[in-house]
């Protein structure tokens, strides 16, 4: 069984494919360039495949990045909810 990728090279990943940028996503995700760029630089390693190509001082996603992107976009998104709902729950807000 393969490992999985953490939740935080899921989502600097994420972050970097819809801002176009590793240092805008850092900016919102609270953290250093270089981190952003170590998330994703490992996921890429662990994928065995680029995710971005850097095109005119721009990142730009690849074909397999573009697929896995559509792939973990929803499960973020879930992951999000579902904490939501339990926090939600645990303060007693239905």
């Amino acid at each position: 069984m393969q490992k999985l990728p953490t939740v935080t090279s899921l989502r600097a990943f994420e972050a970097a494919a819809r801002l176009g940028s590793f240092t805008r996503a850092s900016e919102e995700l609270y953290l250093a360039q270089s981190a952003v760029s170590r998330q994703v630089r490992g996921l890429e390693d662990q994928l065995g495949a680029r995710l971005f190509d850097l095109i005119r001082q721009r990142i730009v996603l690849t074909q397999a990045g573009r697929a896995y992107l559509e792939e973990i976009r929803p499960i973020l998104a879930h992951l999000e909810a579902a904490s939501t709902r339990v926090s939600a729950r645990a303060k007693g807000v239905q």
